[in-house]
């Protein structure tokens, strides 16, 4: 098998190729170039991570907390395995069963931002995952951390259901985004909930990021296409058998989607329309 040579990693904030299409959004009061988060877990080794993230063009890098305390395999050194000042540090709960967990784990994560150096990062991706199997977060749980970690000053990213419902009062409770998932966590499914994203992203006044389930960068464009404001990608990056290729290839697929949801795409119609007019036709 032919395997395509590994592009050159690209800036986080934006390279020749993005210069002229990205446009930014801004979450917390923070504003970023790109619209594609990754994650730092579940690579072969630190080196491919370091490219995979660099070619990628993400400039918010999620950590789980509780993975560098214990000092799981991948996990430790990444204090000094990026760039801090170049990322900005998303503290995720990972591996956390119970509201009072995540909580815990989350004060922890806002200290690992202030030893990096980012001594204003209060942000937390929030998971509370009682659900060993299907790896499905626990929605009152969320919620009920959420409002204490808002109450603390946190600025709360939780990763929750494709449930408009909880989306709507996460909002409301304070949450800065909301974090649906596309499909389970690291199965590759893509958009199994379409179209409950769709209500979400409709309905909310906070940015919405699909997270989970996306397996190829055009499951990702879909997501984008959607009106999602942000992605958020590890596994189909990590596992991929060219992590740093297919690094590079879903920042590309998030701006291709971002642009096709501006420029609106056309109707879908029953019959087909030709693309050439009919009238002045040689011979008519």
């Amino acid at each position: 098998m032919v395997v395509a040579p590994n592009p050159e990693p690209l800036s986080p904030s934006c390279s020749d190729w993005q210069d002229s299409w990205i446009d930014g959004w801004t979450v917390a009061g923070r504003t970023f170039a790109s619209r594609l988060m990754v994650g730092t877990g579940k690579y072969g080794d630190v080196a491919t991570m370091q490219r995979a993230i660099a070619a990628s063009g993400s400039q918010i890098v999620t950590v789980a907390v509780r993975r560098v305390q214990s000092g799981d395999r991948g996990h430790v050194g990444l204090g000094e395995a990026l760039d801090w000042s170049r990322y900005w540090l998303l503290p995720n709960t990972a591996g956390c069963a119970t509201a009072d967990e995540a909580i815990r784990v989350a004060r922890l994560g806002r200290e690992m931002a202030k030893v990096l150096g980012q001594e204003d990062n209060n942000f937390v991706k929030l998971e509370v995952i009682p659900d060993t199997r299907y790896l499905l977060p626990d929605p009152l749980a969320t919620y009920q951390a959420a409002v204490k970690l808002v109450a603390e000053g946190f600025a709360v990213l939780p990763y929750i259901n494709a449930d408009p419902l909880l989306a709507k009062a996460l909002e409301e409770a304070g949450c800065v985004t909301v974090m649906p998932l596309g499909s389970p966590i690291g199965s590759g499914q893509g958009l199994k909930n379409a179209a409950n994203i769709a209500i979400i992203i409709e309905q909310a006044k906070v940015p919405v990021v699909v997270d989970a389930g996306i397996g190829s960068p055009s499951e990702a464009c879909a997501a984008m296409e959607l009106g999602a404001d942000a992605l958020l990608i590890n596994t189909a990056i990590a596992k991929a058998q060219d992590p740093v290729l297919m690094a590079q290839a879903m920042a590309r697929a998030a701006i291709a989607g971002r642009q096709g949801f501006q420029a609106g795409r056309i109707p879908v119609q029953p019959l087909a329309a030709a693309s050439s007019p009919l009238s002045g036709r040689i011979g008519t």
